[in-house]
């Protein structure tokens, strides 16, 4: 097999730092792209650019009729701002790359060098580099623009990086393997008053207070409890000043499941509680649900050529052994919209004793983008023989 010589492993990952240093948020990943394309076309490749404003996707046809299958790296980054201290840390105030992008971008494009230099046997690999994962809905945007019929494929797989699974260990499941979500947006408004006469107002402080903690029930006594689903608040506003009773309180965050009937069921449970909320203090609230996200569930197929991959890789390289079916999260992920219209398999690969995704000193573990790179070697060239 074809892996990363010691000189790339060092450009691959100045390379991941380069990004790391200068994130960019959901459509906005400009200078990401650029560099992308650029070191695509330094392979042989044709890269197209602007599919979804700043995605970029190669193709590599061995001419050979066979399997078509699609590669799949995120590229965006989150609105936080890193706490890190490394001489990589974000020079973009209030921009970093919390969830690993930079390195899954970099483990991909060292996979489309392997792969031009030791290819398939037969068929086709395309690689695409998304935007927008975060939120953005990206792939959706990709796939409305025409990605399959641009790039048809059979099979589509996505690779996560997984903080808490040791570094390098891989894990797939047949199955939902990330929630579906939906994010909620609720504005409650009241009447303000002076803070001495709270009964000359309608506070929707203590309102909103009261449909967060009722929220709960509809997952702690309204779902079944062998089924995964969070209602998460995360952003309560109210108020300008400690001695009047606010006018308007406004609440977000997600609605997460791992079963899309139980995501109906929370949306309309926290409709009717925001309804009777309304009701019993005789104030407005209007609850606005937007981007969502479709669970996430791998093919059958699918995963078993991903674990028939992992199971290949630790053969020939001795790594850590995989998860042949590994725990599934309640994060959302929108590879999800990629899987509702081709069989795929959504992957994780260990990040080990790392920062959590999403957190301000989280750091992606540079000590796996050899192993990454070679899963996705491994996988190709297996689905050429075993389609």
């Amino acid at each position: 097999m074809t892996t990363p010589s010691q000189s790339d492993i060092p450009f691959l990952t100045d390379l991941r730092h380069d990004l790391h240093a200068h994130p960019e948020l959901r459509f906005e990943e400009k200078r990401t792209a650029g560099l992308v394309a650029s070191r695509l076309r330094s392979l042989g490749y044709t890269p197209q650019t602007g599919v979804a404003g700043t995605g970029v996707v190669a193709t590599l046809d061995t001419g050979r009729p066979g399997p078509a299958i699609l590669l799949r790296a995120d590229m965006d980054a989150l609105p936080i701002r890193e706490t890190g201290t490394t001489s990589w840390a974000s020079r973009n105030e209030g921009i970093m790359h919390a969830c690993g992008h930079d390195g899954h971008t970099v483990m991909l494009l060292g996979a489309a060098e392997t792969l031009a230099a030791d290819p398939p046997e037969r068929g086709i690999v395309h690689f695409v580099f998304q935007p927008a994962e975060e939120g953005g809905a990206g792939a959706k945007v990709m796939i409305d623009e025409g990605l399959f019929e641009r790039f048809p494929t059979q099979f589509c797989f996505g690779l996560h990086n997984w903080p808490g699974l040791e570094a390098g260990r891989l894990g797939v499941r047949t199955g939902p393997v990330m929630a579906g979500g939906w994010r909620f947006r609720i504005v409650i408004t009241g009447k303000g008053s002076h803070a001495a006469q709270p009964h000359l107002g309608t506070d929707p402080l203590t309102i909103g207070a009261a449909l967060v903690q009722e929220a709960q029930l509809l997952v702690a006594r309204r779902t079944d409890p062998m089924v995964a689903a969070v209602v998460s608040f995360c952003i309560f506003e109210a108020g300008t000043t400690d001695n009047i009773l606010p006018q308007t309180a406004t609440l977000a965050g997600t609605l997460r499941a791992l079963d899309p009937r139980v995501l109906t069921d929370l949306k309309a449970g926290l409709t009717r509680l925001c309804t009777g909320l309304a009701q019993a203090h005789g104030t407005a609230i209007s609850v606005d649900f937007h981007q969502p996200y479709p669970v996430t569930v791998n093919a059958a197929d699918a995963a078993d050529l991903a674990r028939a991959a992992m199971l290949k890789l630790m053969e020939q390289d001795g790594g850590p052994a995989p998860e042949l079916d590994i725990v599934p999260s309640l994060a959302s992920e929108d590879f999800g919209f990629m899987l509702e219209r081709k069989a795929g398999a959504y992957a994780m690969i260990g990040n080990g004793d790392s920062a959590r995704l999403h957190a301000p000193d989280y750091d992606f573990n540079d000590a796996i983008i050899p192993r990454g790179i070679r899963y996705w070697h491994t996988l190709a060239q297996s689905c050429a023989t075993a389609l």
